[in-house]
């Protein structure tokens, strides 16, 4: 089953509805973005949010020292990191984001997941840009653990999923209505998936 994360959460109604439609990831920023939060938001607006739902925290070239610390503070299960990569563990496992500019033959990572991305513009991630498909060798990417991100919507994750075989789908700016997450598009987002899962498991 491919795993759904949903980013740039910001609000505790918003976490919990997403929770209830299915959702396996949550993403929050913790990075300079539109959507930057705090670690005393996050642990306010995850109160509910079941065990088997994963916490990640976004960064952009953090040290090991930001991420430990904000690990404890705002209760995160994973961290998923743009830009350098820091040396050390902050105790939980690791998303390494990688932005796609079309000239790369392969993507090696030494963390526990590879994320693909667009590359960034004002900020990493959440430009609502997908990035040339094309452009990845698909034999050389650990399909068993990586996430495909950059401009998905409802109208194209099946297409994503069909190509890239991925882990999961990450998406954020895909999900909003004037920047802010649309809890339709949510829905119909994630029913894309599941139907996807479900047309290619009973053939």
């Amino acid at each position: 089953m491919t795993k759904i994360k949903i980013c740039g959460l910001m609000d505790k109604h918003t976490v919990d509805e997403v929770c209830r439609l299915g959702a396996d990831y949550l993403g929050f920023v913790f990075a300079k973005s539109k959507r930057e939060v705090t670690s005393d938001q996050v642990r306010l607006m995850t109160t509910d949010v079941p065990v088997t739902i994963q916490k990640v925290g976004v960064f952009v070239s953090p040290t090991i020292e930001q991420l430990q610390r904000t690990v404890q503070e705002a209760g995160l299960d994973l961290v998923q990191i743009h830009g350098d990569f820091p040396n050390g563990s902050c105790g939980v496992p690791t998303i390494q984001a990688k932005s796609v500019n079309g000239n790369e033959k392969e993507f090696k990572t030494t963390a526990d997941f590879l994320l693909l991305d667009a590359p960034p513009k004002e900020f990493y991630g959440g430009n609502g840009e997908t990035f040339s498909w094309k452009a990845v060798q698909l034999n050389l990417l650990p399909q068993e653990k990586l996430f495909i991100a950059g401009g998905l919507t409802a109208e194209n994750v099946q297409q994503a999923i069909t190509y890239f075989q991925p882990f999961g789908v990450d998406v954020s700016s895909g999900i909003e209505t004037n920047g802010v997450k649309d809890l339709a598009k949510i829905q119909a987002f994630i029913n894309q998936v599941k139907e996807y899962d479900h047309v290619s498991t009973t053939r």
